[in-house]
């Protein structure tokens, strides 16, 4: 089922409405979806690099919005749907720690989710859950969001076709580089306000805890 979805996400790239679809699918992988609209960003970028922006920022606010989605579903249907939705998806051993990560560290793993495969739609309904300010869960929500598209779009844009290998190859290496900054910058100033840094105990979290 998952390798269908793949390849019917991958034809919208031909699509004559193919910004549509790039956002509808943007949105949905915020909250439900299970397939990341990174494929069909790239498609389309590599098609028409001269609009890789554009396509980048298309991207960026349709998953900011379909977060918030994921965030509400969380915080107001939980237990009518929510939790269903994340056995579904494959999710559901990972949401006790994710409560435990977003707890301990807030806007920080928010932003770290923009450099690793930790799928937005665990952190975008587990901060609902939990009741994570919405105010930090929005800006950190749009830095890592923006960080992930506008730099695909943005490298599309400015060097073209030619661009697609060196993303393969160093899109990971750049992000890491990202996450050291940023996250380096949020524990430095962790350590400054509350003393030592905060200890990984959440990586031993096995069972939920209510909001």
């Amino acid at each position: 089922m998952i390798s269908r979805l793949y390849q019917w996400t991958l034809a919208k790239a031909a699509h004559r409405h193919a910004e549509r679809w790039l956002a509808v699918i943007s949105f949905m992988e915020s909250s439900f979806f299970p397939i990341p609209p990174h494929p069909l960003l790239g498609l389309m970028c590599l098609a028409r690099p001269e609009n890789a922006l554009r396509f980048g920022f298309i991207c960026t606010l349709a998953s900011v919005l379909g977060g918030l989605l994921g965030y509400a579903i969380g915080h107001f249907f939980f237990a009518l749907f929510g939790e269903s939705l994340l056995h579904a998806l494959g999710l559901a051993k990972s949401f006790p720690a994710a409560q435990c990560y977003l707890r301990e560290y807030g806007a920080e793993i928010i932003l770290i989710k923009g450099a690793t495969p930790i799928p937005f739609k665990l952190i975008t309904i587990t901060a609902g859950f939990i009741g994570l300010s919405l105010f930090t869960f929005i800006w950190a929500s749009i830095l890592s969001r923006a960080f992930q598209f506008m730099l695909v779009g943005f490298l599309f844009w400015k060097f073209g076709r030619p661009i697609k290998a060196f993303i393969e190859k160093y899109l990971g290496l750049l992000s890491a580089l990202f996450l050291v900054l940023v996250v380096g910058g949020f524990i430095a100033a962790s350590m400054l306000t509350s003393g030592p840094a905060k200890s990984d105990k959440c990586s031993q979290v096995t069972v939920s805890t209510p909001a």
